[in-house]
């Protein structure tokens, strides 16, 4: 294993806000591989599903996840959707230290709700939209997952600090290194 910290969960459950946290704190470099999809494809992400699909987005993003793979002290923050091809869940785990960031559904809906620029919740009823992705998702972040961090009670601060005193026994690092 790769010493990356590699944070996965669904969409609004504080990948990219605890991502850059623990990637400061460690001195480490942040990556969003969605950021990666999007500076490629020279789209935002909405418009890449609008004018290729979900299909091609995944394609793009698994490419994106393969160039990572020879990194190291990097944090990095992937889409809610990067679970969803087994390629991907293999990649991730060697890529580095798994953590999937959890918080209720409630709490998810609450933040994804205020961007209106998720394209896969785009849908006549979001609520349930987002209950049935959970329900298809659960099962593969924690096929995928070392370590499972439910953060709905902490706040971002706490988060950071519980991936890193994981991310630090997983390495067997005594101290900060």
């Amino acid at each position: 294993m790769n010493r990356n910290i590699v944070l996965i969960g669904f969409m609004g459950s504080g990948k990219s806000s605890i991502g850059k946290l623990v990637a400061k704190r460690m001195g480490f470099q942040f990556i969003d591989t969605d950021a990666i999809v999007a500076g490629r494809a020279g789209l935002e992400i909405p418009a890449i599903f609008a004018r290729f699909g979900e299909e091609r987005f995944r394609e793009m993003e698994t490419a994106a996840i393969e160039s990572l793979r020879h990194l190291t002290r990097c944090v990095i923050a992937t889409g809610g959707g990067a679970v969803l091809r087994e390629k991907n869940r293999a990649l991730l785990r060697e890529t580095g230290f798994v953590v999937c960031l959890t918080v209720s559904e409630e709490v998810i809906f609450e933040r994804v709700s205020r961007n209106s620029r998720r394209p896969l919740l785009q849908t006549e009823n979001p609520r349930e939209t987002v209950a049935k992705m959970l329900a298809t998702r659960r099962a593969l972040y924690e096929e995928t997952a070392h370590l499972m961090l439910d953060t709905t009670a902490f706040p971002r601060d706490r988060a950071a600090d519980a991936v890193i005193v994981a991310a630090k026994r997983a390495f067997s690092w005594q101290g900060a290194e």
